[in-house]
């Protein structure tokens, strides 16, 4: 055998000996997926209804991911934490709600002090939602605790402020209104992370022990309300009549005045033209004006005609009126 022949056989052997074996070559594949999948853990998907936060070894980089397809570090470097914000979220203050499995038909409620010092229970139910996700998730250890503690210290200093009798009837929406707002406010104070919805309160009753005064005093009320709407329907009825008697009887007097005015002014231009034919013929207007005077006195009075020789006419005597022609 020649040298030639030795060569070619070793460099063969040596590519044999580097070739990796099949054991080897699945453990690289496997090591590479699991590096692609490792890789891929930075991949997150937010839905609709939900915003994220992104926190890189625990302190948060990203506080408020929107919905959408987003990449990060690979897990553990960044962690995804992903929260329902548009979920309302429901509290309820002054005793659970009724649960007639449990047999609770009337659970307990918060006492409150009116600012007339008299004692009502109160139920009151909260919605929320969340609004800053990085504070919702690192700012309080208990979300819903920190949200009734203000919720009902708010309320305590609304109702503290404000009438049994108001709160009862109508300040309710007022006192619900206020206390979110206030609410709301030390809510943010606080870093909550938490946005109120709806304040309700849902009942309010006075004490067992003064429910029957409360009612009286309820039912006093409506009676004074009712008594107050009729009468102040009866002033709604007669106030305009009275109105209208009033105009009627100032625009009879005014017509009445005007037609004395017209009146005394036509007497007077008659007495002036009857002055000035006296003064052109004294004796006969006078005799004209004593006879007119004469036919309209003479028929309203009781007459006796009595002739020129003193006879006494009987057949002529009336009363009240005279003859056509006992009159001429």
């Amino acid at each position: 055998m020649s040298i030639l022949d030795v060569e070619p056989r070793q460099s063969e052997t040596r590519i044999v000996e580097n070739a990796p074996s099949p054991a080897q070559a699945r453990r690289r594949q496997l090591a590479i997926g699991v590096f692609v999948l490792w890789l891929l853990t930075g991949v997150y998907l937010v839905a609709p209804d939900q915003q994220a936060v992104v926190t890189r070894f625990g302190a948060v980089v990203e506080p408020r991911v929107l919905p959408g397809l987003h990449i990060s570090l690979p897990w553990p470097i960044d962690r995804v934490m992903k929260l329902k914000v548009r979920q309302s979220q429901r509290l309820v203050i002054g005793g659970d709600i009724a649960d007639g499995v449990l047999g609770r038909t009337e659970p307990l409620r918060s006492q409150f002090i009116t600012g007339d010092q008299n004692l009502i229970h109160m139920r009151v139910v909260v919605q929320y939602s969340v609004g800053v996700p990085a504070d919702y998730l690192f700012q309080s250890v208990d979300v819903a605790g920190a949200v009734g503690a203000a919720v009902e210290s708010e309320l305590a200093h609304r109702v503290a402020h404000s009438p049994v009798d108001a709160i009862l009837t109508t300040e309710k929406l007022a006192i619900q209104e206020e206390v979110r707002g206030a609410a709301q406010k030390r809510i943010n104070d606080y870093r909550s992370g938490v946005q109120l919805s709806t304040v309700n309160i849902e009942t309010v009753a006075p004490p067992a022990e003064a429910a029957d005064a409360f009612r009286d005093v309820a039912s006093a009320r409506a009676d004074a309300v009712r008594i107050v709407n009729q009468a102040q329907g009866y002033a709604n009825d007669v106030i305009p009549k009275a109105r209208g008697e009033a105009r009627q009887l100032l625009e009879s007097a005014a017509a009445y005045r005007q037609t004395k005015a017209d009146q005394a002014a036509g007497d007077a231009a008659r007495f002036e033209q009857i002055a000035a034919e006296y003064a052109k013929a004294a004796q006969v207007t006078g005799e004209r004006l004593y006879q007119e005077a004469m036919s309209e006195v003479l028929p309203k009075i009781r007459k006796l005609i009595v002739d020129r020789n003193g006879n006494l006419d009987l057949t002529i005597i009336r009363k009240g009126q005279t003859s056509p022609a006992t009159q001429k």
